[in-house]
């Protein structure tokens, strides 16, 4: 046997049962697409090739796999009539593939490379794999029945008989077999069945009756769950955030509350970092060691260095790049914005498009005004500098090193190194003016009420 290996992802399904204009494979589970998580899968395995069938709302997912594996092919089952024609469209892009072929499914996340390995390693010794599950409820699922140690057939649940149904070994729908094989036996499926359909799992009695070997390798019913319906989803983001908070509790990472805490597939976590109940991290997200990240804080998009303090009540936005010891206080938003070493950023404050030089200390209620109604322009503010609070830095700006702006002011030209800038009118006082206003106010309001009764 090669050691090349082609995987062949179906993704061509429309999902009505998920009832939505989304492309099924693209709903998300912890912040990817469905179809990237069974393309990490099988792309574990070091594939030679990768072809994936895409057929309703192919432009959608194709643009979607662009980015998630821009190496892969894609082919297009224009006609939905089952998983052996679905996996049949793959026949050209694979017609000079030697080695083997690996068939997964767009819709079912959670099959692990560890898995799959055990699949090519059963190639040795059959020339079909098939992945079963022992199913706790085997319901309509169809049924692997194993004789005299080798799988000899799949029935489905409708054909069964009933000492058939009694079994509990169940399809999981993965297969794996010479890709050119797999292809002689697609092509002695037939569609002599209630849907009308060429079903791949047919190839198992097919490959039986020529002689050939098929095994089955089992794994957890869990790595199984296929996602039909928005219930299916919701239940299976369940399993992965269970999953991925008890990944975190045994890298050393500290969760106060770990049901409160969401991640998503691609979160790193430095060990001894506290996270506090009720944050959020979206794609893209990197802590280093040491950090603490305070309650109700959601980041995305963002790197955080060691020893860092994010929150409570902190919104990290794309782009952000946070160096060590840095403090992000309460009721702050960075965006685009890199702050260097032992910068404060304690309350009341937007950072957006800048750059923060180290030990430099933001007072409360500053705000970088980086866009003028079309573009973005960007603050640069330098090391160990002062921002007074309530500072408004309108962007594009440069603050030096060791600057300092007074409480208030409205900064809009750059402020050399070493500078004090102030950028607010001159307060003027009005004896007795507030009591002269006020009663005039009064008198208005009762004058519109009058009128108003009238």
């Amino acid at each position: 046997m090669t050691n090349a290996l082609s995987l062949i992802v179906l993704a061509a399904g429309r999902g009505s049962r998920m009832v939505s204009d989304l492309p099924k494979v693209l709903h998300p589970l912890g912040g990817q697409p469905l179809l990237a998580h069974a393309m990490a899968a099988g792309g574990a395995l070091a594939p030679a090739q990768i072809v994936v069938v895409t057929g309703h709302g192919a432009d959608t997912v194709e643009q979607t796999l662009s980015a998630i594996a821009p190496n892969a092919k894609t082919v297009r089952q224009t006609r939905q009539n089952g998983t052996a024609h679905a996996v049949a469209q793959a026949r050209a892009a694979l017609e000079d593939a030697g080695g083997d072929a690996l068939v997964l499914y767009g819709d079912t996340p959670f099959v692990t490379p560890g898995t799959l390995a055990r699949m090519v390693e059963a190639r040795a010794q059959a020339d079909v794999v098939v992945l079963g599950f022992e199913a706790a409820d085997p319901g309509r699922y169809g049924r692997l029945i194993v004789e005299a140690g080798r799988l000899t057939r799949i029935v489905e649940f409708k054909d069964a008989t009933a000492v058939e149904r009694a079994v509990t070994l169940c399809n999981s729908g993965v297969v794996l077999a010479p890709a050119q094989r797999l292809f002689d036996l697609i092509d002695a499926v037939g569609n002599a069945n209630v849907a009308g359909e060429y079903y791949l799992t047919d190839i198992v009695g097919i490959a039986t009756a020529r002689g050939l070997r098929c095994a089955a390798v089992t794994c957890p019913e869990a790595e199984t769950i296929g996602i039909n319906t928005r219930a299916e989803l919701a239940a299976a983001e369940a399993v992965f955030q269970t999953r991925r908070r008890a990944e975190m509790l045994a890298a050393g990472v500290t969760l106060i509350a770990p049901e409160t805490v969401f991640f998503t597939a691609d979160t790193r976590i430095g060990r001894d970092t506290v996270i506090e109940p009720n944050v959020v991290f979206g794609p893209g997200v990197d802590v280093a060691s040491g950090a603490v990240i305070r309650a109700f804080s959601h980041l995305e998009g963002a790197v955080v260095g060691p020893q860092a303090v994010i929150g409570p009540y902190a919104r990290l936005r794309p782009g952000t790049v946070v160096g060590a010891a840095v403090r992000i206080g309460n009721f702050v938003e960075t965006k685009n914005a890199q702050l260097a070493d032992g910068v404060k950023l304690n309350h009341l404050s937007y950072v957006g498009d800048a750059s923060v030089g180290a030990g430099t200390n933001i007072g409360a209620g500053t705000i970088t005004c980086n866009y003028d109604g079309v573009l973005k322009h960007r603050t640069t503010i330098g090391a160990r500098a002062f921002i007074g609070s309530n500072t408004m830095l309108v962007a594009p700006v440069t603050v030096g090193d060791d600057a300092l702006t007074g409480t208030g002011s409205v900064i809009t030209d750059d402020v050399p190194a070493h500078a004090l800038a102030l950028a607010r009118a001159k307060q003027v006082n009005k004896p007795g003016l507030a009591v002269r206003l006020r009663a005039r106010l009064l008198a208005l309001k009762a004058a519109a009420r009058g009128t108003a009764k009238d």
